[in-house]
């Protein structure tokens, strides 16, 4: 999202640098937007379809044999039995401009109920507990960093990551100016991050324990009577019951297993409350681990009671220009969110917000038996290095009778593919982001249009996905009429929207709205979105309001201001309230109970992200790869000295699921008793053709994370906190 300035000679870029003049990023860049050209002209990435041959080794294929090939697979898998049919979705989804918004289309138009996706490798407590507390499942409040004067960071380490689930340029100079108005910041971490470091404190905390911490938080609240609901008084339900679950998580109670004294989560919580402008802020840190659901739930809980919910400094909603497709509740739950619908196969595990566990994914390939997933289509996702338990997905791929991948590079998953389809390059396709400005801290949005034509006859991403929903459904892809799919899919978008009372465009016909928009593809569903969004000019009814040519005339962005209170606009639950105390949530309470009786002393591993990587994206990078090696095993001196390693040494990590031999790197920025390990390595798979990245293969800390560790309530991956045994490698 932030503003770039690239210079073009001879069709490649030449020089790229921030862009002072963007209104959103005002010259804010950071190391992978200066190589973002680099993915462009990788020679390793794919512009043409590639089909697997019999031993395994790909050819080029033109896009007719692709979907020849495609059509004579899957086609006959689906007719049979469609719920044999398994779909991933990746993290790079999020950021295309068309997967994002056809998504949709693939799995309504399909019927595919199988669903898989990264989301259950990092945020689906956030999702769960944002479903059940204000009935909209992307909804997720966002800290005013430019106006508050105290902020508890749990988490988070925006010195690497800027901001997740939370859109502010520059992050770390704007928790700069919050100590530079007189405030604090304080991160709550078990590695003393490059956040932590610029923080006013660093509390160490137990992996695994926030919601115990928070809890013991909550607790004194209560029992000190500084309940003030403020802007959302009257607007919530269950205040009475929510101070009974608090019973049994004193600060005392809780301090042993969060490895935090007491008096410091008694003063955390009375700072919090006492400071008018504050903020409770939680991220993936919170997510990934044993109680994810507890701990997402009650950084809402802490904001609310203490009246920091919907008021400027403290823990605000976006009000983006062009709404999400992620805004609108699917068909499924609309009549309110129903949880464990249905169960796994082999595990049992429930449903949840329509998705199971990734983790369950190789169990379902592998295990014989009616229902087994017979075909997979990955859609800009890396399973084999980022879902837990990877080594069994990668044992489990080779078995399925049609794997689909749309993705831009032979890597560790699409090389157990049939075929792969190609998207386009960052550079080939416009970009106005489909979700991230809906946890912006500025009203703001920026249309950029292509930079350069794909290969010619390239067949456009959103095109791959509405083709591929056809097929699923059975009709052979030289019959499909991508216009008319399209059409279709555009025009009940249009109509969902006119039906709905206070709607911009309520009553319209939806003719109408087609008529402004005889092209179809992605740019016309963001047009809609910025037109019958809170500035738009809905079709006439505001003349002077925002379209798509508004953005394209300023190409510098467009910004409509800060954060503005807007509570009752989002809330979507039955009773029209915010639900304190949803009752699937409070029953992982008993859990979080006995876990205050666990003596736990054994070593565990987190996870940490760096600054010039994405997850697995940017690895193939070269000029993100130099300086020294990444891919290291984080450890406190104290706990090098008991294993008996030094800098520098091969360590044996081992879990009760795999073991990876890695370097070390001693560091008092753990905390006693935690090693850290960094997502997305693990580039020495054979097959892949990642010529940068096998050069600096690394690790892959997900052949050390159990499968069936999972967040109970949401299904999410434990990435964080596991049990482990450090030794020198022999």
């Amino acid at each position: 999202m932030c503003g770039l300035e690239l210079t073009v000679k001879h069709g490649r870029v030449t020089r790229i640098r921030a862009n002072e003049d963007d209104v959103w990023s005002e010259g804010f860049i950071c190391p992978k937007g200066t190589v973002i050209h680099h993915l462009h002209e990788d020679p390793d990435r794919l512009q043409t379809p590639m089909i697997r041959n019999e031993d395994g080794t790909f050819r080029e294929a033109t896009w007719e044999e692709a979907f020849d090939e495609i059509e004579r697979r899957l086609t006959p898998i689906a007719e049979e039995d469609l719920e044999s049919v398994a779909v991933y979705f990746g993290n790079p989804l999020a950021h295309s401009f068309t997967l994002s918004r056809y998504v949709g289309a693939l799995i309504n138009f399909s019927g595919l109920t199988t669903i898989y996706s990264a989301g259950t490798v990092d945020q689906w407590p956030k999702n769960l507990s944002s479903a059940l507390m204000y009935g909209a499942s992307w909804t997720f409040p966002i800290p005013d960093v430019d106006r508050t004067d105290f902020l508890i960071m749990l988490g988070a380490n925006p010195f690497d990551s800027q901001g997740s689930l939370l859109a502010a340029p520059g992050l770390m100079k704007r928790l700069k100016g919050i100590q530079e108005r007189g405030g604090r910041f304080v991160v709550v971490d078990p590695r003393r991050t490059g956040t932590a470091e610029r923080a006013d404190r660093w509390i160490s905390i137990r992996p695994g324990t926030d919601a115990a911490l928070l809890l013991g938080m909550l607790h004194v609240i209560f029992a000190e009577g500084l309940v003030d609901l403020g802007a959302a008084e009257g607007r919530v339900q269950g205040l009475a019951e929510l101070e009974s679950v608090c019973e049994g998580f004193s600060p005392a109670a809780v301090e042993e297993t969060c490895r935090i004294p007491a008096a410091e989560i008694a003063a955390l919580a009375r700072e919090l409350a006492r400071t008018e402008r504050a903020c409770v802020y939680g991220r993936i840190g919170t997510c990934t681990q044993e109680f994810g659901t507890l701990a997402s739930w009650l950084v809402d809980v802490l904001n609310i009671v203490t009246g920091k919910l919907d008021r400027p400094g403290g823990a605000m909603f976006a009000k983006p220009i062009a709404w999400s497709m992620l805004s609108l509740r699917p068909p499924e739950f609309e009549n309110g969110f129903e949880l464990n619908r249905f169960h796994s196969r082999v595990r049992g595990a429930p449903e949840v917000l329509g998705q199971f566990p990734v983790s369950c994914l190789a169990e379902e390939i592998a295990t014989p038996g009616e229902g087994r997933i017979r075909a997979l289509i990955t859609v800009a996702g890396n399973p084999v290095l980022s879902a837990p338990d990877s080594g069994k997905l990668d044992a489990a791929l080779p078995e399925l009778e049609c794997m689909i991948s749309v993705d831009n590079w032979l890597n560790e998953t699409t090389r157990h593919a049939h075929v792969i389809l190609p998207g386009q390059s960052p550079l080939e396709q416009p970009h106005y982001d489909e979700m991230i400005w809906s946890w912006a801290i500025r009203s703001a949005g920026k249309y950029a249009p292509a930079l350069f034509e794909p290969k010619d006859g390239t067949v456009p991403e959103w095109q791959i996905l509405l083709r591929l929903s056809a097929m699923l459904q059975g009709q052979p892809w030289r019959d499909i009429d991508i216009d008319e799919i399209d059409t279709f899919y555009f025009v009940g978008l249009v109509s969902m929207i006119a039906e709905r009372e206070g709607s911009p465009i309520h009553g319209l016909d939806p003719s109408d709205v087609l008529e402004a928009h005889p092209e179809p593809g992605p740019e016309r569903l963001l047009d809609f979105a910025i037109r019958t969004g809170p500035w738009g000019d809905a079709y006439g009814a505001n003349p002077d309001g925002l379209t798509l040519d508004s953005f394209k005339a300023e190409p510098n962005g467009i910004d409509m201001g800060p954060l503005v209170p807007r509570l009752d606009e989002v809330i979507q639950t039955e009773s029209g309230r915010v639900e304190l105390t949803p009752g699937y949530i409070v029953a992982d309470l008993d859990r979080l109970r006995a876990r205050l009786e666990r003596k736990d002393d054994s070593l565990v591993l987190v996870s940490r992200r760096q600054l010039r990587s994405n997850n697995s994206w940017m690895h193939n990078v070269a000029p993100l790869m130099t300086g020294k090696p990444r891919c290291t095993l984080l450890m406190h001196p104290h706990d090098a000295r008991t294993a008996g390693l030094d800098d520098g040494m091969l360590a044996s990590v081992t879990s009760a699921v795999g073991s990876v031999d890695v370097p070390v790197e001693v560091t008092d920025e753990m905390a006693v008793g935690v090693v850290c390990l960094p997502h997305g390595w693990g580039h020495d798979r054979p097959g892949t053709q990642l010529s940068v990245a096998s050069q600096y293969p690394g690790v892959c800390n997900n052949l050390l994370a159990p499968g069936e560790l999972v967040d109970v309530p949401s299904g999410n991956a434990v990435v964080n906190g596991i049990p482990v045994r450090v030794a020198p490698a022999h």
